[in-house]
């Protein structure tokens, strides 16, 4: 299934809102199948201290950073109490589910053939260092991407829009295009006036990431692949 917002973009007298050239993908959820191991890890950590968090609730919030995270889903009280020692926990227990951790099916197909239509590529993380060493490894991001992100490049994760700011300027990216996975993506995205495009893989439905400001909903990366003569990734404008 796919739904995208405009079959005649290029065509529109307003294309020249979704002109760009610059792909920031979004790494957690879109490209590697994390979403539920971090939503798991979430809920180990908060149980450490007691905290038993519904597992949906968690999942309405991956995508969000540690930061935002924690208050989001247990209140600010807690995280000023707890954020350090919780966001500790948590490595901890994604850690050792970070083997079960694959990369979605066309990932780097879609990933070359982006950047083989000219895109300048940004593989953008808000997570820890040692996990997105270890993402980029399962899909060769490092080999074919012009810049990545972790935590460490941003004060503020999603749906704050550092992440996406610092992807652009390490590529003196002009015009972004966002691909995500979660609404979080999409309301980063949104804060820059950046159009999202986005993917199933997170859990989240078609109509919460078009709610979001999605301006194209894709099933799969395969779909996506697929698609881009429809979407803004058709060439570089």
């Amino acid at each position: 299934m796919v739904t995208f917002d405009s079959s005649d973009l290029f065509d529109s007298p307003d294309s020249r809102a979704f002109e760009v050239d610059t792909a920031i993908f979004d790494v957690d959820g879109t490209l590697v199948d994390t979403n539920y191991q971090h939503a798991l890890a979430w809920y180990r950590a908060f149980r450490r201290y007691d905290l038993t968090i519904p597992l949906w609730h968690i999942h309405r919030a991956i995508g969000m950073g540690g930061d935002q995270l924690i208050p989001h889903v247990a209140g600010e009280d807690v995280a000023r109490r707890h954020a350090e020692d919780l966001d500790q926990a948590w490595t901890e227990e994604f850690r050792a589910m970070v083997d079960e951790v694959q990369p979605f099916e066309g990932a780097r197909e879609l990933l070359a053939e982006v950047k083989e239509r000219g895109f300048r590529l940004v593989l953008a993380s808000s997570g820890k260092q040692e996990f997105v060493t270890r993402f980029l490894e399962l899909i060769d991001g490092r080999s074919i991407a012009d810049a990545w992100t972790t935590s460490e490049d941003a004060e503020e994760s999603k749906p704050a829009p550092d992440l996406l700011q610092v992807a652009l300027a390490k590529v003196s990216g002009a015009r972004g295009l966002m691909i995500g996975d979660s609404t979080w993506d999409c309301a980063a995205a949104n804060r820059l006036s950046v159009p999202t495009l986005a993917v199933r893989t997170g859990g989240f439905s078609t109509e919460e990431l078009r709610a979001a400001g999605a301006i194209g909903v894709f099933d799969s990366l395969v779909d996506l692949r697929r698609s881009l003569d429809r979407t803004p990734l058709a060439r570089p404008r």
